[in-house]
């Protein structure tokens, strides 16, 4: 609840610091400190719009901020998805016997998960207002007409974890009837509502593992270990992330055990990551409880036990911004201190790689360089932005505070010493360091750079 209060006052002013204090973390009145939470936070957010990172507007923000899916900017975009393909690289290719398989967000079966008919519906809009329009009708027949249509309704899921219950059968045939295995799915879900009436749509990453109930505690503590590893892999600040155990009191009906992995926030901790030891309880009742058709090859013949990991992607993005921002000062040429923003994405999820830009010479010819080095990098697969295409004259200074906030890892400037002996000037954004490198050598620099940060 305080977490929720301090969202909803972020871009708002305060009438009293103490209570934005109290309300940002929940905790006794330091002024110092909160103020520069609330600094940090509108930063890190206004950033991501001005940066292409999220569309405008206070509603949109306020989706990201709460880790639901919004309406991303292109480099938003482009950071989710290689934040999505590392989670399905950490799970599917790193441990055998784990398998891929794609479900319906809607369906016309029950949610064993949620002991009934799923929450949410969809419902067309002119069907209800048709109904609610029947002035003739009683307050009971207008009840019974609406619960037709609620019936009617296809409904949507709150999780992936009932589309992998229901693949447990087929895909146990795959394995030849042995224990572990696991599902992995990942795509947009339903959340439902928090009292505003409006569920909002999460893009979830989700492992359901089957293994042995003799292993099962083993499991979850090693899914637990690697997943927390897996977050502080790509962080700046790893310290930021944690793992927490669920109280008892807010376990989920079927599990007997939870953890999970949590971010500090400036405003506070949030979930990223949620894990559950859910016994055998949902399988069994998802398959109609015929146990013969759920045993494994062992030597109890027992029904499987069910682990499940499940991330919220929408709100790892976020994390994965917040921790990489840095405020740095530094000094002009006049002696004046000013700040410098740096979103220092680890380089496999940064959005963009490399920024191509020109600096004196003949205009034409340099376009034409950083056009075949821009197709060259397009073929390694590396991103990159095409600033020599910029009609607004730029200083150096501007142009390397707009590629720093954006996240690129390399700004590479073709010049007329290009064009008479193939030199670059290639600035790093971590040191700030210009460096002179050969055109021939630049793709494969950026490769390996890549690469071994990515085996790190």
């Amino acid at each position: 609840m305080l977490t929720l209060c301090a969202r909803n006052v972020l871009f708002k002013s305060f009438p009293s610091q103490c209570s934005e204090a109290l309300q940002l973390t929940g905790r006794p009145c330091s002024t110092s400190r909160s103020q520069e939470d609330l600094h940090s936070a509108r930063t890190l957010l206004q950033l991501c719009v001005d940066r292409y990172f999220l569309s405008p507007g206070d509603a949109n923000t306020e989706l990201f901020q709460r880790g639901m899916s919004c309406r991303y900017g292109p480099l938003g975009t482009e950071l989710k998805r290689n934040l999505l393909e590392q989670w399905w690289h950490s799970v599917s290719r790193t441990t055998a016997q784990v398998f891929g398989i794609n479900t319906l967000s809607s369906s016309s079966s029950e949610d064993t998960v949620t002991g009934g008919p799923r929450k949410l519906r969809i419902v067309e809009s002119e069907n209800m207002k048709q109904i609610l329009e029947e002035k003739a009708l009683s307050k009971q027949l207008l009840i019974q007409k609406i619960q037709m249509l609620l019936q009617r309704s296809p409904p949507v899921r709150t999780s992936c974890l009932q589309g992998a219950l229901e693949q447990f059968v087929p895909s146990l045939e795959l394995v030849n009837r042995k224990l572990p295995f696991g599902l992995a799915e990942a795509g947009l879900c339903f959340q439902p509502s928090d009292g505003s009436g409006c569920p909002a749509e999460v893009t979830r990453a989700s492992l359901v593992w089957f293994c042995s109930a003799r292993t099962s505690s083993q499991w979850l503590d090693h899914w637990t270990r690697q997943r927390l590893k897996w977050w502080r892999k790509f962080a700046l600040s790893p310290s930021d992330f944690s793992s927490s155990d669920v109280p008892e009191e807010e376990l989920e009906e079927a599990a007997s055990r939870g953890v999970r992995i949590i971010y500090s926030f400036p405003w506070g901790q949030e979930t990223l990551e949620t894990l559950w030891n859910r016994g055998n309880a949902e399988l069994l009742q998802t398959h109609g409880g015929n146990r013969s058709k759920l045993q494994c090859q062992d030597s109890r013949k027992s029904v499987p036990h069910v682990i499940s990991v499940t991330a919220n992607v929408d709100r790892g993005a976020l994390a994965f911004l917040s921790n990489s921002l840095q405020t740095l000062k530094k000094g002009d040429s006049r002696q004046k201190l000013q700040q410098r923003k740096v979103l220092k994405l680890h380089p496999v999820l940064a959005p963009v790689k490399v920024a191509l830009d020109i600096g004196r010479g003949a205009s034409v010819e340099l376009r034409q360089v950083c056009e075949g080095l821009l197709k060259e990098f397009m073929e390694a697969k590396i991103s990159a932005w095409p600033g020599y295409l910029e009609t607004q004259p730029t200083s150096v200074e501007q142009l390397n505070a707009k590629y720093d906030e954006m996240g690129v890892l390399f700004t590479v400037v073709v010049n007329e010493n290009t064009l008479e002996n193939g030199l670059l000037q290639v600035r790093s954004r971590d040191t700030t360091v210009r460096e002179t490198m050969h055109i021939s050598e630049i793709k494969k620099f950026l490769s390996r750079y890549i690469t071994a940060a990515d085996n790190i």
